[in-house]
């Protein structure tokens, strides 16, 4: 293990909330859960004002509702969000070649490859310098963990939430780690931390105790191997700049089970539509389609179909995921549907043999990969709302959607840059109201002298 505490761990503070904050003047300062707002929906992220009710990421949406009830409640927004990942990301890849995302908001990066720090005083200047850069190029806050060791940097990142910088110095590793659960290291879970509870290991300073011998008896040679270097503090995991894909999938469940077969054929279809544009957006394509299904009573089936090439067309992967589809049976209900590629490569090479008739152009309503189900393929009578997204109406301009029922969409006009804006009602039908894009944060960068605007979430001058 490194001496310096050049491995920096970056963790964005509510990312997908403190976005949609950013994004609405309206909701700032104010308690913002993201996440499925159906009956079987679950909080994806809760702004740090809803976290004081007791709203946290996991929980079920009815709870949430309950211990928050003047909450703001949004559909997520992927599109928008991965649009300012990319800024951030490119803010790390300036710091050093050895970038390794973990998600959307959460990253390592080891500053010592990028010849950005060598020592304690450099490591933390680095870290202060990405959160000043951060917050100037996206307007959002991230909380920064530095340590000699991916795993007590990721431990400092938590400590330091939300918009902090906690440095671990080399050497005090072991007296941090020794009073804390052992569900704080890497590898274990629920089961894993119930299985060492009952044997009576309840902190990290107890699972060093407990011996190697002992862990590997109770959890298996390399888990208990790696678990007891981890209580040790060692941790010898290199930041890895490139993480291979294996698979591309899209899934959805649905708030209520679909019986009907041709919808269940149409939403495979749709899936197949969005599983492609992923693809393509990776530069990649495929040879397998994977179907999966879960049914009424929580069954889930999956089925493959291996293609003689690579494909990216999204005629071919819809036909293969209807023949899937086809020995599937659907009797009582489907809650979740899902379409995967795998097999992937960087080519095509078209499956002569697909039963797919035409290229099969993908539509620009399809376009639109951040829409619910329902919204796909409706039309105007039939339209759904979702609670956070985009909308623009011919006369009052941009805004975004408050709630939307008994045929009514209420919806609050604002951009980023404005004040908080006019809240109006509308028939869900209204020809003047229709979906848009989410509008740019622009900032400004200190580090730029001319003052040039950084876009993120889309293209300066879009919209005002």
């Amino acid at each position: 293990m490194r001496t310096a505490p050049t491995i920096l761990h970056l963790d964005m503070d509510a990312f997908f909330a403190q976005a949609e904050q950013a994004s609405k003047p309206s909701l700032r300062g104010k308690a913002v859960v993201v996440g499925g707002l159906g009956p079987r929906g679950v909080v994806a992220t809760a702004s740090y004002e809803a976290r004081v009710f007791g709203v946290h990421s996991a929980m079920p949406m009815a709870q949430a509702r309950r211990l928050a009830p003047n909450a703001a409640y949004l559909v997520p927004r992927f599109g928008f969000y991965r649009s300012i990942s990319e800024q951030v990301m490119q803010l790390l890849r300036e710091l050093s070649p050895l970038v390794e995302p973990l998600s959307l908001d959460e990253a390592f990066v080891d500053l010592e490859a990028g010849g950005a720090a060598w020592d304690e005083a450099s490591a933390r200047l680095a870290g202060a310098e990405l959160r000043a850069g951060i917050r100037a190029v996206t307007g959002l806050t991230g909380s920064v963990g530095l340590a000699a060791s991916k795993m007590l940097a990721k431990i400092a990142s938590e400590r330091a939430k939300p918009d902090g910088l906690v440095l671990i110095e080399p050497g005090t590793e072991r007296d941090l780690l020794g009073p804390l659960s052992v569900r704080t290291l890497p590898g274990v879970g629920p089961a894993t931390g119930d299985h060492l509870r009952r044997a009576g290991i309840h902190t990290v300073d107890e699972l060093a105790e407990a011996g190697e011998d002992e862990l590997v008896r109770l959890l298996g040679k390399a888990h208990g191997h790696a678990l007891h270097a981890m209580a040790l503090a060692h941790d010898e995991r290199p930041v890895v700049a490139e993480r291979e894909a294996k698979s591309v999938s899209v899934e959805d469940t649905y708030d209520i089970d679909i019986h009907d077969r041709l919808r269940v054929g149409l939403e495979v279809q749709r899936l197949a539509d969005r599983c492609v544009r992923r693809l393509r957006g990776s530069g990649l394509s495929g040879r397998t389609i994977v179907l999966k299904v879960r049914r009424y009573d929580f069954s889930t089936l999956t089925r493959s179909e291996t293609l003689r090439g690579p494909t990216d067309d999204p005629a071919v992967v819809r036909e293969a995921a209807a023949r899937l589809l086809d020995s599937v049976d659907t009797t009582g209900g489907v809650r979740l549907l899902g379409v995967g590629v795998s097999g992937l490569a960087d080519y095509t090479q078209e499956d002569l043999f697909a039963q797919a008739a035409g290229a099969g152009a993908v539509s620009p309503a399809e376009e639109r990969v951040d829409e619910p189900a329902q919204e796909q393929a409706a039309g105007p009578a039939e339209r759904h709302w979702s609670a956070g997204h985009d909308v623009r109406h011919a006369e009052h301009g941009h805004g975004w959607v408050q709630g939307s029922g008994v045929g009514r969409v209420t919806v609050r006009f604002e951009t980023p840059d404005s004040e908080p804006g006019r809240v109006r009602t509308f028939r869900v039908d209204d020809p003047a109201l229709q979906p848009a894009d989410p509008l740019p944060l622009v900032r400004r960068r200190p580090a730029d002298p001319a003052g040039t605007p950084t876009v993120v979430g889309g293209e300066a001058g879009g919209r005002g």
